[in-house]
């Protein structure tokens, strides 16, 4: 039992435990290009965020991981058979509802750790903002808090079940990425199509992309380069830094002026 799941522990450990923080992992249910699963999303956020909550833990942080959400928003990949979407509007409220009980538990700070793109839930943050006692802090893994390392663990990170993704998949949930008999990746190279439009090519101008017209096979990114090595140090990273950041909120007291 880790007592920091809450899936795993029971409630004679957690009826006299002062749970400080939550952590609340978002992913999906949708293709990764050939090779990875359909719930790499949340198979990575599961993977993030048991490890984060296990080095904040054992620094002494009362932290608990909830269970994950294995959907997220996949409006612009409803021709990818079998993506189950759930509108953003839907998931705002289930994340009301799970925050209502927290404050009914007395936890009044959650972290949501997203692992995928399609999921928008800085509106929320602002929505929910000032209206109920639960702190909400989000952190997106793939943008600023592994931003500055992407470029010197990987050739291309990749944007959709590329070289980052795969490596992760390697490195943590390696049984579910298919491989060729000879062990390499059996994944096409994740080429992307550019639109008609050079002010969307330019990223002047942005669309929800239709995937399926946007890709060959779902991938956006070149797999191939990815190791399991890769993916550990790209976790190291990331629970080095997410780690300690639960630390110091389990820490902190929430009062008028919080969080500054």
């Amino acid at each position: 039992m880790r007592p920091y799941i809450l899936a795993e522990t029971n409630f004679t450990h957690v009826k006299d435990c002062d749970y400080k923080v939550a952590v609340l992992p978002m992913g999906a249910t949708e293709p990764h290009n050939l090779h990875l699963p359909y719930g790499t999303d949340t198979f990575q956020a599961e993977a993030i965020g048991s490890r984060v909550c296990e080095a904040a833990w054992n620094s002494g942080a009362k932290v608990v991981m909830l269970p994950a959400i294995p959907y997220g928003t996949e409006t612009n990949q409803s021709q990818c058979r079998l993506s189950m979407n759930v509108n953003p509007s839907t998931l705002g409220l289930v994340i009301k509802d799970l925050v209502d009980s927290l404050e009914g538990h007395g936890i009044r700070k959650l972290m949501i750790v997203n692992s995928h793109g399609g999921n928008e839930f800085k509106p929320l943050l602002r929505e929910l903002h000032g209206k109920r006692p639960v702190q909400i802090f989000l952190c997106d893994w793939f943008r600023g808090i592994t931003a500055d390392v992407q470029k010197t663990i990987f050739e291309e990170a990749g944007d959709h079940a590329g070289e980052m993704e795969t490596a992760l998949g390697l490195a943590f949930f390696n049984d579910f990425v298919l491989k060729n008999d000879d062990g390499t990746i059996a994944a096409d190279d994740g080429a992307v199509r550019a639109t008609r439009f050079d002010a969307i090519n330019n990223g002047w101008v942005s669309i929800t992309r239709p995937w399926h017209l946007l890709t060959s096979n779902t991938g956006s990114g070149n797999p191939h380069p990815a190791t399991a090595a890769k993916g550990e140090q790209l976790m190291q990273v990331i629970v080095e830094r997410l780690s300690g950041f639960l630390v110091q909120l389990a820490d902190s007291s929430v009062d008028e002026t919080f969080p500054f």
